[in-house]
Formats: structure tokens, sequence, C-alpha cells
């Protein structure tokens, strides 16, 4: 069995920017309403007019990450791209990458949607094709246009989200300091309808009726239990199961779903602020792409260092949730 090391980071966020400001002049509203409630202050909005799609994002993140890696892009020998809004019902956007990165290797391109969890889903799917031999580098991205499907009448749910991507270059490792200790990943599907889009797919396919405006229907008191309880729950495990305690951790990095979580999932796991990983005030919740994108800031800001401990815990709809401990 072999280990893997996370070999290079990138990220990208759109220009536009939808401040807490702006969103008061969409509905009845106001900046200490939000803030109070999230801890966000602003997102960023993929503009269409100048080309920024999930897979379009992708190509700066992983162009980024690669650079960062030190590696050819044809060496990357598979594609996992993480994404609730992919850029085509098909092809899928993992193969418009490969296109768009120029790349000529003709590898393999995949696709996963675990929500908000998607991407930690897919490191873990990462590092155990690299375990077992199968392939020694692989680009592992999460790209979210979420504003694709927000709607921007309903005050409760729009102020939350944002786009962005980040993506990482995952290898087998040459450091025998820098692996993948320990990973959870489950799915509560009783909880399936309490955060759930039914439009635009086989059961309630391509059109957006006067009735469904509501596009994104959550149930928020039974998501924010069961986020803080579950990420909560897999991190003390996780410690518990790899004779690791929380000084031992240098960054812990939860999904930024909004402050009032990540605070709560803190104080539960009875985890240090000063230790915790936030970025969420400036980018709102990016689903899938929020792990990636706080990662590859840390790294950037020099938070995060070789030989670091590094907590990742996510959640989203589904309900799906995971959680991975790696030395950096």
């Amino acid at each position: 069995m072999y280990t893997s090391q996370i070999l290079g980071t990138g990220h990208f966020v759109p220009d536009q920017i939808y401040t807490n400001q702006y969103m008061t002049t969409l509905f009845d509203t106001s900046d200490e309403w939000i803030t109070e409630r999230t801890g966000i202050k602003e997102r960023r909005i993929a503009n269409p007019k100048e080309n920024e799609f999930p897979s379009t994002m992708a190509l700066q993140a992983a162009k980024m990450a690669i650079k960062n890696a030190k590696i050819d892009k044809e060496e990357i020998e598979i594609i996992l791209l993480s994404s609730t809004m992919s850029d085509y019902h098909f092809p899928n956007t993992a193969t418009l990458l490969q296109d768009l990165l120029g790349m000529k290797n003709k590898c393999a391109c995949i696709d996963l949607n675990a929500a908000c969890t998607g991407w930690l889903y897919s490191l873990v799917m990462a590092n155990s094709l690299i375990a077992n031999g199968v392939y020694k580098n692989i680009l592992v991205v999460g790209s979210e246009t979420t504003s694709s499907y927000n709607n921007w009448m309903d005050r409760s749910k729009s102020v939350l989200f944002g786009d962005g991507c980040g993506a990482i270059v995952l290898s087998k490792s040459n450091n025998e300091n820098s692996k993948i200790h320990k990973s959870i990943l489950s799915s509560d599907s009783s909880k399936k309808d309490d955060l759930i889009m039914r439009t635009g797919m086989a059961r309630s396919p391509f059109f957006v009726d006067s009735k469904s405006m509501d596009i994104v229907e959550m149930n928020g008191q039974v998501v924010f239990k069961s986020a803080v309880k579950t990420m909560a729950s897999q991190c003390a495990s996780i410690l518990e199961q790899t004779n690791t305690t929380k000084e031992d951790v240098d960054l812990f990095i939860p999904h930024q779903a909004n402050m009032r979580i990540i605070e709560a999932v803190a104080r539960r796991f009875e985890f240090p602020k000063e230790k915790v990983f936030i970025n969420v005030q400036k980018y709102a919740n990016t689903s899938s792409a929020s792990i990636p994108l706080a990662l590859s800031e840390a790294v950037e800001a020099g938070r995060l260092k070789r030989g670091d401990k590094l907590l990742l815990t996510a959640f989203g709809s589904g309900l799906t949730s995971g959680t991975v401990l790696l030395t950096y």
C-alpha cells in the first residue's frame, strides 16, 4: 500500500461581488440581519457573460494547483470533479476541464455529486486509488456555481450561497511524513428531504414553473442540528481512532456553511477557535468548493506548512458527511 500527499493547491473565485448591502436592493433585509445570522459579509457570483462556469473556474484553479505541484498536466492520470450543478447534464464537467487544460493523454474524467461533502468524497476516493497503486497523480476539484440555482427573491437562503472553485493535485507520496491517516464518510438518507433541489432532473425535468420558484428546499433547524452533531462527532471519532489529540492538530478546516455552524461545531468539539480556518465571511457557502478553496488559501497565507496535521470535515444534502485527518 502506498501513501498520498497533497502536492499542489489552487483556487479561483469570480470578480463579481454581491455584498450584504447589495442584497438589500433585492429584498427587505439588512447587513446587520445577514451578518448576525450567518457571519457572511459578501459572496462571489459567477458571471456567464465573462464565461464563468464550473468548468472555466475549475480551469483556473487546476492550472494553479498543477503549477504549484510542479508537474506537467499530462502526468495527471484521472480528474475527479465535484459539483452540485454541472455545466451540462452531459458530458460531465471533468471532461470539459480536460479539454480546457489542453490535455492529450485521454485520462479518465469523473464527476461526483455528494453536495457540500462532494470534494471530501472525491479526496477519499483519490487516496484509495493511489494507495492501491492504480494512479500516481490525481486532480481533485470542487467547482460550484450555486448562483445558477439560487432564488434571488428568497432572503432566507439566497444570502447563504456563493460561487468558487478549489483544486489539489494528490500524488503518490515522496515524503514519509505526508499522508492521509484516516477518513470517515457517511450519509443519513432518512433526512434526504430536509435539503433538496427537485427541479431540473428526471422527476421534474428541464424547466422551472411558477409553482417551483422555491428551487432549494431546506429545513434549516434539522440541517443545522444534524450538521453540528455529525461533524463534531466525526472529528472526535477520527482523533480517537488515530490516537491524535486536539493539540496535535495544527489547522481545522470545516465546511464553510455559515459562521453559526462553524462556531457551534468548534464549541461542541471543544476545539480552539484560533486553529479554525474561516473564510465564509468573504465567499459564503460555496458547497463542495468550500474546503479546497479554504485549503488553498490557508497554504497561500502560510497557515499550513509541510508536516502540519490538518483536520477537514463537511456536511451536505443527502444528508452526506465526511471527515479526513491528514499530514500536509
